[in-house]
């Protein structure tokens, strides 16, 4: 009996690692139940481990791995910088090199401003077309301009003047100015030599100043300033202030010597584009001296105001 009990636990203790084996491999088996791989440089010994291949080269080839880098590690506008030319140019002369830019400084454009296209109500009860224009042809260190400004009422063109000048900038807001001068209107015609300077005062300014010498000794000076008063982007208020002095009577145009004339004005535009503006506005005008009218020179108003309404163009 004893024996017989012996060889039943024997049997039992041989076959206990069979059974513990076969719940391992069981366990492994179920879903969720896989055992973690083994850290460190150890690699599992299971044959189906994947390698790489010559499929995964394939798969892989032409893609750039620049593009798979972290956002972070892009410019924040997502901007890539060409890559650097493969050939370098060849030599060129400065004059092909302004023309393949098309960067000449010194090429020469032009300009046409219509200050004033205007008609005029004084308080006197008169009306009139009143103009002022300028323009101008060169580059930007010389230039040749052409001015004029006049009125012209029921009994004809009553004052002109036009401007021919060369100017040349001497400094960064400063051109100097030399050419003629011719007066028409009213009047005989005077001929005058001019030589002055325009650019901006300080507090951005626009100013003239010219100086004249015609015959028999006439003389004359005229400053004037304007300065453009932003509303809006569109809406601009010009305050404009001209002083004319001369060194001699002129009765046949109605001119007294020392200062002759100071007109001040006002005018409100809005600017539909830069280069169409309607405006209103008002000048005041002052003469000074006492001088008499000729036979068939209209007479001239010692204080006048004027309502105004037109149009600035600028080509």
């Amino acid at each position: 009996m004893k024996r017989a009990s012996l060889r039943w636990m024997t049997a039992c203790l041989g076959a206990l690692p069979i059974s513990l084996l076969a719940q391992s491999m069981d366990m492994q088996d179920m879903p969720g139940m896989a055992m973690p791989m083994p850290q460190g440089n150890a690699t599992p010994s299971n044959a189906n481990q994947h390698t790489p291949s010559q499929h995964d080269d394939v798969q892989h080839a032409g893609h750039d791995m620049a593009t798979m880098q972290e956002p972070s590690a892009r410019p924040a506008n997502d901007h890539v910088a060409p890559p650097p030319p493969q050939n370098a140019p060849h030599d060129m002369s400065p004059s092909q090199m302004k023309d393949m830019m098309q960067m000449d400084d010194n090429e020469s454009i032009g300009m046409l401003l219509v200050d004033r296209l205007e008609r005029s109500r004084g308080t006197s009860g008169d009306y009139a077309t009143n103009w002022e224009a300028e323009g101008w042809y060169g580059n930007p260190i010389d230039r040749l301009w052409l001015k004029t400004e006049g009125e012209r009422g029921s009994e004809g063109t009553q004052d002109a003047r036009v401007d021919a000048l060369w100017s040349h900038a001497w400094t960064s807001f400063w051109d100097g100015q030399l050419g003629v001068r011719q007066d028409f209107g009213q009047g005989p015609n005077r001929t005058w030599l001019a030589m002055g300077v325009e650019g901006l005062a300080p507090y951005w300014f626009e100013t003239q100043a010219t100086f004249y010498v015609g015959e028999q000794g006439r003389t004359a000076l005229r400053v004037e300033t304007s300065y453009d008063m932003r509303f809006t982007q569109k809406l601009i208020l010009t305050p404009k202030l001209e002083l004319n002095l001369y060194g001699k009577d002129d009765p046949q145009r109605g001119i007294a010597s020392g200062l002759s004339e100071a007109e001040a004005g006002l005018r409100l535009r809005y600017e539909i584009s830069r280069k169409f503006a309607p405006y209103i506005g008002v000048d005041w005008t002052r003469r000074f001296g006492d001088i008499q009218s000729e036979a068939g020179v209209p007479p001239v108003h010692a204080n006048e105001t004027t309502w105004v309404a037109g149009v600035r163009l600028w080509f």
